[in-house]
């Protein structure tokens, strides 16, 4: 072998090396799907979650990792459309990821789940709030978040308690979310004896809202709670307002978003809406605060903290099995309590929280929230 080949020899060699080492450095990572809306009329909730996913993953890359290997977040946007949501989870199968954070819309996030349960992906979503999801028993679907058997019974008891009206109307969007939590706060007003006179869906998507104004109006309704999502029920109190009927608003967390105020006005303040707690005012979370504001990221959403923490419990439900084996990491999530900034985590049988709680803000019109009294 002559001189130049020895040279090439060598180069060929290096490269074959270098294309090991940097497999081996891939093959190292342990990819999380971040699946939600990054377009749609809801992707500013997708965006909440993107950053609280990738936060936690950033800082728990540089503390060291996972037994070893580096977390890897992929996006996947699923534009909150259940059947674009269903082709999102085909290929998230198809790219190998075992463990995801999402999906945002509970319309979404059901039929995905299926998916992952068939096909042994672990699944955390951080904004979905349908019972529905965690009610079929799935042994690798879990949540950061709590349920609208929950919220809706502190709706509604809010509103029974002491916003005391006469006559409620209980107006959703027709879709899973919408409609669930909607119902909820209905039972919860009628077992407390609270008259709910109208009870109608309308369509997302919708833009007049004249004839539904008029028949609050021939109703006599002095309080109206909508189950579904800011962008209908933004321009609901505008066009309320404008034709001068003075009725009292709430809604969930699905429209607690300052888009909400851009799009009402001066008609989206004294808006009562049930948000999880406001974990950015956590003073133990006052580091993480500081490092999303370093980063020109808001950390007041109600996904941020709770994406953070399916990030953090996946990385040390991994820890504790010694494994990246989902059905391991899962059975780790159900036998330990996990400290995060959204608090103490234990989940139950079905994958829910053992403990979570809403709280009732009022909205104000420049986009911040109090906590009504």
């Amino acid at each position: 072998m002559n001189k130049a080949t020895k040279q090439i020899s060598k180069l060929f060699a290096a490269m074959a090396l270098a294309g090991a080492a940097s497999y081996s450095m891939a093959a190292d990572n342990i990819k999380i799907g971040l699946a939600g809306p990054v377009t749609g009329a809801v992707a500013q909730y997708g965006e909440m979650q993107f950053i609280g996913a990738k936060m936690a993953i950033e800082q728990i890359n540089k503390a060291g990792g996972v037994n070893g290997a580096q977390l890897q977040g992929v996006v996947y946007d699923d534009a909150c459309d259940p059947k674009q949501a269903v082709a999102v989870a085909n290929k998230i199968v198809n790219d190998g990821v075992k463990f995801v954070v999402g999906h945002l819309c509970s319309s979404s996030t059901q039929p995905a789940s299926d998916i992952y349960e068939d096909e042994g992906i672990l699944m955390i979503t951080a904004a979905s709030t349908s019972p529905d999801i965690t009610a079929r028993g799935y042994e690798l679907v879990f949540r950061t978040i709590g349920l609208d058997s929950l919220q809706g019974p502190t709706a509604g008891n809010f509103i029974a308690d002491h916003v005391k009206p006469k006559n409620v109307a209980v107006i959703h969007d027709k879709q899973q979310y919408g409609e669930g939590i909607a119902t909820a706060v209905k039972q919860t007003l009628e077992s407390k004896g609270v008259k709910v006179s109208l009870f109608e869906g309308i369509n997302a998507g919708d833009k007049d809202f004249s004839a539904l104004i008029a028949k609050l109006n021939q109703a006599g309704v002095d309080f109206v709670y909508y189950g579904g999502y800011h962008p209908e029920l933004g321009l609901l109190l505008r066009q309320t307002k404008e034709r001068g009927l003075n009725v009292k608003f709430m809604g969930p967390e699905g429209v607690g978003n300052k888009e909400i105020s851009a799009i009402a006005g001066p008609a989206s303040e004294g808006l009562l809406v049930t948000l999880p707690k406001s974990f950015d005012q956590d003073p133990k979370n006052q580091a993480l605060v500081e490092a999303f504001k370093a980063k020109n990221e808001d950390p007041s959403g109600p996904f941020v903290f709770p994406a953070y923490a399916a990030v953090q419990v996946i990385a040390e439900g991994i820890e504790k099995a010694g494994d990246t084996d989902t059905a391991k990491v899962a059975a780790a999530l159900r036998a330990n309590s996990f400290d995060t900034p959204t608090g103490a985590l234990g989940f139950d049988e079905k994958g829910d929280l053992k403990d979570f709680s809403f709280v009732v803000y009022e909205w104000h019109q420049d986009g911040t929230k109090s906590e009504a009294k």
